[in-house]
């Protein structure tokens, strides 16, 4: 054995010993460079992360307000369901993604697992309904109408349904009121997406994950006000989620309350009688189409003449909006939006277009007083007017002589407007028009406010169409080509039209200016416009934007904020000219073409005003108008397919107006059946804790109109207007 020099092997030592110092010297002196950097250099960013680390957030919805008629009877409010719920969050944990609990929870809930399971899929391009269009970190809702039974099996067997809750739950309701079922103008409401989280976060209103957001009607309108704050607690808790106490507490603000003008017994009338006239013109011949009238749908606007406040506004087909309420079945989405549908999501009252036929025969009078004809001057009203090779005739070819423009009017002779059209299109230059034609007819409708939206308060409102010179360049180009594939000189009607427009579908035609005057041809308009249209006429020429929204009712009652009437324009007439269209317009339900509809009508005590309308649509039967005017209201309703104005919607707008001012089919008024004889002014009355007192509403009882005499099938047949 070797033996190593005492000094080499002290030497050896130290150096050990000096490199250990050195390795522990560098270490203490990373640490302490690390420690400062963590704790002074950047010390309060991670100090700030750590607290965030450490509070957990519960949110507590806010209760969404409510959507009152003008009386504050409930047209949509809060009730309290058993709600299931499922965490995808959860499920997702689980090996077969949670495929097994959904099944259980099918079978609990009496449901298809399958109906379960595509409630709490993500919607996405290719995903059909139903799926989850909001927050896949938020419960998904699975029913709303579980059982007390059903709760407790879930809640009592936490380890056969993980990621599932059954709680007491606020979820909105949609009361239907007497029956008025109200759903185009409510709309109805579906989960916030991500995306509509994102784009909120920086406004003055941002969204929750646990929101619902209003998808169409006053829903969407008012989503801001209805919606409320959601309440926010702020929890501390250690590394292990334990609660060690609370960092802050944002109480929940609930929603205002939406008064609106509409009145749940009159909207019950309008549903009931629009409803009733399809019905009745179903069971109608059609001597043009020899078959059925098929009224396939329909809309009718009540409306105050002074401030264009919508009392009533009812569209069919319709839905029940509770079919939205915690989440739309496959089998209710596909009956709402499928190809047989008819669409009832549709606001035909805000959305529906067509031709208007000779309710806009107002519009044509005015144009042709402002061009220089007399409004009591004599026209020639024969039986029918030939223009361009084209022979267009009078209904019936009745010819009525020499006539004032206000005969005109009562009895909807088409040909004088056709003669003053004609006359006016070739002023303008005919096939050759001047540089800056007047075009009479086109300006006073864009003038009426037709072309535009009227600015209702409800979402997606369509413009309608005037089909002006402009129109008429842009559509041609947008369709010359298309037109010269098909058209044909001398094929089907319809191959001719597109070789005619191949030619010459840019220029304002003769044809084109007679037909429009009657309010045929291309021009489309909305009931809401027409509705707006009349009370102006009614109120002496103010056109309002019409307004469902009357007053918004903070939750606490202590701040209401009145919606208040605004003008958009006024009827480009005199005073002198709206007095003579006001007396004709009488003279249409005393005298004229809507008469028989009026029979025993007490015109001395409340004068009414009408104007019937019967639109032809090539392919489809006539389209049935009727407007009309008090000096209360204007009330204008129209059935697609539905035959003429008078015989199809004439009977039905003659019962809303009974319901109204307390008459029976004799005129004989009884105020105290009245169901509003003038319009109300005033607010519901809100108590000191901020409800809203309610009266209750008896459902409509249509036994209390009795038909009038005289109003047979062959009456209805043998008229148009």
């Amino acid at each position: 054995m070797t033996n190593i020099p005492e000094t080499g092997r002290t030497q050896r030592v130290q150096i050990r010993l000096v490199v250990i110092q050195v390795l522990v010297f560098s270490l203490l002196l990373t640490l302490g460079g690390r420690l400062w950097y963590l704790q002074i250099r950047n010390g309060q960013e991670y100090s700030d992360e750590a607290k965030n680390n450490h509070v957990q957030q519960v949110v507590q919805p806010a209760a969404r307000g409510s959507i009152l008629d003008a009386r504050g009877v409930p047209l949509a409010d809060n009730e309290t369901r058993l709600v299931v719920s499922a965490s995808r969050t959860e499920l997702l944990k689980m090996d077969d993604d949670g495929k097994g609990v959904l099944t259980r929870l099918a079978d609990v809930l009496g449901m298809k697992p399958k109906d379960v399971l595509d409630k709490v899929r993500l919607c996405d391009a290719k995903t059909p309904q139903p799926c989850w269009n909001g927050s896949p970190y938020q419960p998904i809702p699975v029913t709303d109408e579980a059982t007390t039974q059903q709760a407790l099996q879930i809640r009592e067997r936490t380890e056969d349904f993980p990621g599932i809750t059954a709680e007491p739950t606020a979820v909105r309701r949609y009361a239907a009121p007497g029956k008025a079922n109200s759903a185009q103008v409510l709309g109805y409401l579906s989960p916030v997406t991500d995306d509509e989280i994102t784009k909120a976060q920086n406004s003055d209103s941002p969204y929750l994950r646990s929101d619902q957001v209003g998808r169409s009607g006053l829903e969407r309108t008012y989503d801001k006000q209805l919606r409320g704050k959601a309440g926010v607690t702020r929890y501390e808790v250690d590394n292990l989620g334990r609660v060690i106490g609370e960092a802050k507490n944002d109480e929940a603000e609930p929603g205002a309350s939406v008064v609106t003008s509409i009145d749940a017994r009159v909207q019950a009338v309008a549903e009931y009688e629009l409803n009733q006239a399809m019905k009745t013109a179903r069971t109608e011949f059609d001597t043009n189409t020899g078959e059925n009238y098929k009224a396939d749908s329909g809309a009718v606007v009540v409306m105050e003449a002074k401030t264009g406040r919508v009392v009533s506004m009812a569209s069919l087909p319709n839905y029940d909006p509770n079919a939205w309420v915690g989440g739309i079945s496959g089998k209710d989405y596909a009956k709402l939006t499928g190809k047989n549908s008819n669409f009832p999501l549709l606001n035909r009252a805000i959305q529906g277009q067509a031709a208007p036929g000779s309710i806009f025969k107002v519009i044509s009078s005015t144009a042709a007083v402002n061009a220089g004809y007399p409004f009591n001057g004599n026209y020639p009203c024969p039986s029918s007017y030939s223009v361009g090779g084209q022979t267009f005739k009078n209904f019936e070819s009745q010819g009525y002589g020499d006539i004032t423009i206000g005969r005109a009017l009562e009895v909807s002779c088409d040909t004088v407007y056709y003669g003053i059209a004609h006359k006016e299109w070739q002023r303008d230059g005919g096939n050759n028009p001047k540089k800056h034609p007047n075009d009479w007819f086109y300006k006073t409708a864009h003038q009426f406010g037709l072309g535009k939206e009227t600015g209702i308060d409800l979402p997606n409102e369509v413009s309608g169409r005037v089909p002006d010179r402009e129109w008429k360049k842009n559509f041609a180009k947008a369709n010359h080509d298309a037109w010269c594939k098909q058209g044909k000189k001398n094929g089907t009607y319809v191959e001719k039209i597109a070789y005619e427009n191949c030619l010459e579908g840019d220029k304002m035609r003769a044809g084109d200016s007679v037909n429009y005057s009657i309010g045929q041809g291309d021009t489309l308009v909305t009931p809401i416009q027409m509705a707006t249209i009349y009370a102006a006429i009614s109120n002496g020429g103010t056109l309002y934007d019409p307004t469902v929204g009357k007053a918004i009712v903070s939750g606490d009652g202590k701040t209401v904020q009145q919606i208040k009437p605004k003008s958009h324009g006024k009827l480009p007439f005199t005073a002198k000219t709206r007095n003579e269209i006001d007396q004709a317009l009488a003279g249409v339900a005393t005298r004229g073409s809507a008469a028989w509809r009026f029979g025993g009508w007490p015109q001395d005590k409340i004068p009414m005003h009408a104007k019937t309308g019967t639109a032809e649509v090539y392919g489809k039967q006539t389209t049935s108008w009727f407007a009309t005017y008090t000096k209360d209201y204007s009330i204008v309703m129209t059935i697609s397919q539905g035959g003429t104005g008078s015989g199809a919607s004439g009977p039905a707008v003659r019962n809303i107006y009974n319901a109204l001012y307390g008459l029976d089919a004799e005129g004989k008024q009884d105020l105290k059946k009245a169901l509003l004889p003038t319009p109300q002014k005033s607010l519901p009355k809100i108590e000191r804790d901020g409800s809203i007192e309610s009266p209750t509403i008896k459902p409509y009882d249509p036994n209390s109109q009795k038909p009038q005499d005289g109003q047979t099938l062959a009456a209805i047949l043998g008229r148009r207007d």
